[in-house]
């Protein structure tokens, strides 16, 4: 049986979203975004395997569709190949994740 070839994938983070009128109700003051990430940050998979300082709350939540990305797999709504859009799934403060596989 061939091996699956595993390729990096590039997390780069596009949004960070808050959900007005829940927000103001409902988060701990100081909890208005996510203070993990910031627009613009980006990281690099190996291996199926989490970066070296990522969130593992959205790691937990993005880690299929980095796996599917790394081991070939294409998402037919996504124009271009080996590209697809996850977040985490933080009810309050979502972040928007740009997966890219790098070939």
């Amino acid at each position: 049986m061939e091996a699956i070839k595993v390729t990096d994938v590039k997390i780069t983070v596009v949004r960070m979203l808050t959900v007005e009128g829940l927000t103001d109700i409902y988060s701990t003051p100081g909890t208005e975004k996510c203070s993990k990430f910031n627009v613009g940050d980006e990281f690099i998979s190996k291996d199926f395997k989490m970066p070296n300082g990522f969130c593992e709350w959205a790691w937990t939540d993005i880690q299929r569709d980095v796996a599917v990305l790394a081991s070939g797999g294409d998402y037919p709504w996504c124009k271009k190949r080996g590209i697809q859009f996850s977040c985490c799934t933080s009810g309050l403060t979502p972040v928007i994740f740009k997966l890219e596989r790098t070939e």
